[in-house]
């Protein structure tokens, strides 16, 4: 579930046409806009007032977006567009039918897997909202174990980790499917090479994420 504070809840359904006149948006884009987009929803906002914080922060305030989807496999350059020419923070609740995923920009647009409906979640985690919005972060583009595992990491080193380590994911599988094709034992051989290579730099880079004390048993 999405736990916010009841004094958030603003469920003001907001005109597709209100968004993309004022979106620089392609032909094209403008057109998928509308044949992907069904309704739009400012669900919550998170105020440092409706939330009783007491410390100031940057953030004044953060908009969940409630998106209803005419098709699962929509242009995600709509989202994009929206979360870049918006001067709030934007958390995304998109949802197709009974699934549901949850986007935030943060440098790029970041999505979690398409989930049931009973299955989502979020929570406003912090004492300030610069805090909840690295917290928003962490649930959304990193994930729940990955966060507990980063130690001191910020969370754009967290984020620029796990890319690498998803583009070596990528690089094993891909050099695995080519070793095992390959004819040629020298060509196979150095496939293999290349392969423990890449092994051991995601092995150190899943290290660095992990905090020192929980490396060294």
């Amino acid at each position: 579930m999405i736990d916010f504070p009841a004094a958030t809840v603003v469920h003001r359904r907001m005109p597709k046409e209100a968004f993309y006149k004022r979106l620089p948006l392609t032909k094209v884009l403008k057109e998928k806009f509308i044949s992907d987009v069904d309704k739009i929803f400012v669900e919550n906002s998170l105020t440092r007032d409706n939330l009783n914080l007491t410390e100031e922060s940057e953030i004044k305030e953060i908009l969940l977006l409630c998106i209803s989807l005419k098709k699962q496999d929509f242009d995600a350059k709509i989202i994009e567009t929206i979360a870049k020419h918006n001067p709030h923070k934007l958390i995304f609740l998109l949802i197709y039918e009974d699934s549901r995923q949850l986007a935030i920009w943060h440098g790029k647009l970041y999505r979690t897997e398409w989930i049931p409906s009973s299955d989502i979640e979020l929570k406003a985690e912090g004492f300030s909202l610069d805090e909840i919005w690295d917290s928003f972060i962490e649930q959304i583009a990193i994930g729940k174990e990955q966060a507990k595992a980063a130690g001191e990491l910020s969370i754009d080193e967290r984020l620029a980790i796990q890319e690498q380590i998803t583009k070596l994911e990528k690089q094993i599988q891909k050099t695995e499917t080519a070793a095992w094709k390959e004819q040629q034992p020298k060509k196979r051989f150095e496939l293999y090479q290349r392969l423990q290579g890449y092994k051991n730099e995601l092995e150190e880079l899943k290290n660095r994420r992990v905090p020192q004390s929980q490396t060294t048993d």
